[in-house]
């Protein structure tokens, strides 16, 4: 049953065999290169739409039950570590990208929340989400993806913890000081209508702002997946090579998009030999680290503190893809 869930639920191997017999009916080759490409990509594409579509409807739904003023109240609740899990948690539940999570972080932190619980809000809603576990599992299998959960809400917890260990209040930006003195909470009662209005807008907003970068992903993942040789993908990206992650990583950083666009570009190069914590740690650095949500953060923070949330996260990435390298075979 766990294996036909994967397979079929989530990977929808059924709608890749769809495609590939309907390219067969229309006279392509799938065994070419070209033909090979092309059933990747409309499967591919058509998949995560799916699959983005129905997570952002539930998690937004369920996300309506928290606005940002609520959960700053419910997170100003936690003190200590309590505060930085919950932080992270939450970053679950917010279908964003970097740069759409950075305006949530500056009114956490203009609210005046610890700012070391808000930085394990801002390094956990880019890398971990409901929509990301499903995707992975239809991918790498369930194992490595609540492996990948899991390490991402530790580095979340982590990093938040490290920066909440120093006072940097000195290190935010004016914006953020006179917000603090002028945060007002306002919580309007939602009705049920109004809950699934919110969700369809939702999924709308959120298809239209990452749909370009799926449709980029799978296109070089389909490039990967038939023209790239493996002997390639192994001799520069391999588990066994010892720059392999670091490379991933710093390459990642100065590219932007969104995990879901990234998870394709993932899966080709992992069917093509690449170490597991290799492509995860690529995928971490492009989502969180992304060059226009550095600059976006540069609004809200000054160059200090964003130079120490830039290599504390670094370094737990290329951390995390040595570990997955060291235990591919266990998962």
């Amino acid at each position: 049953m766990g294996q036909f869930i994967q397979e079929q639920v989530l990977g929808m191997k059924w709608l890749n065999d769809l495609f590939g017999n309907l390219l067969k009916t229309l006279g392509v080759d799938i065994t070419t290169r070209l033909g090979g490409a092309l059933q990747f990509f409309f499967y591919d594409v058509i998949k995560i739409f799916i699959l983005l579509g129905s997570l952002i409807f539930v998690v937004s739904y369920l996300q309506s039950y928290f606005p940002p003023e609520k959960s700053r109240q419910i997170i100003g609740r936690f003190k200590g570590v309590f505060g930085n899990i919950f932080a992270a948690l939450l970053g679950t539940v917010t279908p964003f990208c970097s740069c759409s999570s950075i305006p949530l972080f500056m009114g956490f932190t203009s609210a005046g929340l610890p700012l070391g619980v808000t930085f394990s809000f801002l390094i956990s809603s880019p890398l971990v989400d409901l929509g990301s576990l499903v995707l992975l599992t239809s991918i790498f299998g369930f194992r490595i993806a609540a492996a990948y959960v899991v390490v991402g809400l530790i580095l979340a917890v982590i990093g938040g913890l490290i920066i909440g260990r120093f006072d940097w209040e000195d290190q935010l930006e004016d914006i953020i000081k006179r917000n603090r003195a002028s945060v007002n909470v306002v919580m309007p009662e939602m009705t049920r209508a109004d809950r699934v209005d919110f969700a369809k807008r939702q999924v709308q907003d959120t298809i239209k702002k990452v749909g370009p970068y799926i449709f980029l992903g799978v296109g070089i993942g389909a490039i990967i997946h038939n023209y790239i040789p493996q002997e390639w993908i192994e001799e520069i990206l391999g588990g066994d090579k010892p720059w392999s992650v670091i490379l991933a990583t710093i390459v990642g950083i100065p590219m932007y998009g969104d995990i879901f666009g990234a998870i394709p570009v993932a899966e080709s190069l992992y069917a093509k030999s690449a170490g597991l914590g290799t492509v995860l740690s690529s995928m971490m650095a492009v989502t969180a680290l992304s060059l226009p949500s550095l600059i976006m953060l540069r609004q809200a923070i000054k160059p200090k503190l964003l130079s120490i949330f830039l290599g504390i996260v670094t370094l737990g990435i290329i951390a995390i893809g040595y570990i997955f390298n060291l235990t591919q075979g266990l998962l």
